[in-house]
């Protein structure tokens, strides 16, 4: 149904705005030097950007997110409600096998906006903002990558991103269909409530990240892997091994802490928006969330 992807938009851009702050400080923290960290942790990172580089310094690079996830939250949503609809509504097999078709289609365009949004957010560290001006914006940093490196170099980390999402949103969708549930009134008929929806929502953000976080470091790592001018890793499986070699199980949950304090607000406003939006133009459904 159409109305699904329009929610989904709506979802989409509720999101990136609360939540793009906390993502650059996750990225940053992710991709740091080991040998010469620029941060000591979540806080540091967030006083540090701030100080060096002004507020706007958390925004960098959120133009692509905010044009993508829209788009791609609107792919995802109306996936996920036109295949539950297909499959039967009210059984979490469906709504997993759902969640996961949606996150598999929708890494096609997150992907490379993923590519941009990780190498604007890396782009002039520590420098004053009006040092900072060979890459406008997050689509002119697109379009270099292109001329540079052709369709491929856009497509950087595709595979990890398919791992990461696919999984991801099969969790996340089941996760707040069975928490709403739990928290819906017991008088037949009534709606569950936005503070019940807000909980369910974040809920459901800070489940699918933490299954799939580990992935998450390793692709901003092949992300940014070059922005220096010389690549590190060979490919996925090297950067992995050499990870794991020279920080040990704890760097797949760096950045882990700021990735869900973004998590459950983020989550929450897009998932009640999605729901709340779906809710005034499907007034006959409006009981079931």
């Amino acid at each position: 149904m159409a109305m699904d992807f329009v929610a989904g938009c709506f979802g989409g851009a509720a999101g990136v705005v609360v939540g793009h702050p906390f993502d650059t400080i996750k990225v940053r923290l992710q991709t740091q030097s080991t040998a010469k960290p620029l941060y000591r942790g979540t806080l540091h990172c967030f006083t540090e950007i701030v100080r060096k580089e002004s507020l706007f310094g958390l925004f960098k690079g959120m133009t692509s997110p905010l044009i993508g996830l829209t788009f791609i939250n609107a792919i995802v949503f109306g996936v996920h409600g036109n295949l539950v609809r297909t499959l039967g509504e009210g059984r979490l097999l469906n709504t997993f096998l759902a969640g996961a078709a949606a996150g598999a289609v929708q890494s096609v365009i997150c992907s490379p906006m993923e590519l941009a949004k990780t190498r604007m957010q890396l782009m002039g560290l520590g420098e004053k903002t009006k040092k900072r001006k060979e890459i406008k914006n997050s689509l002119h940093c697109l379009l270099k990558i292109f001329r540079a490196e052709g369709l491929r170099g856009c497509y950087r980390g595709m595979y990890l991103t398919l791992w990461r999402e696919t999984p991801s949103f099969a969790v996340y969708f089941v996760t707040y269909d069975t928490v709403c549930q739990l928290l819906a009134p017991s008088e037949p008929g009534k709606n569950i409530g936005t503070c019940s929806l807000l909980f369910a929502g974040g809920a459901s953000g800070v489940a699918a990240w933490l299954i799939t976080y580990p992935v998450d470091v390793i692709k901003s790592r092949i992300q940014a892997d070059g922005v220096g001018g010389k690549n590190v890793y060979k490919g996925t499986a090297d950067c992995f091994v050499r990870s794991y070699r020279m920080e040990g199980w704890r760097v797949y949950t760096r950045g882990l802490n700021s990735t869900l304090i973004r998590a459950f607000p983020v989550n929450a406003a897009t998932l009640t928006v999605v729901t709340l939006f779906l809710r005034h133009v499907k007034p006959s459904t409006s009981a079931e969330k």
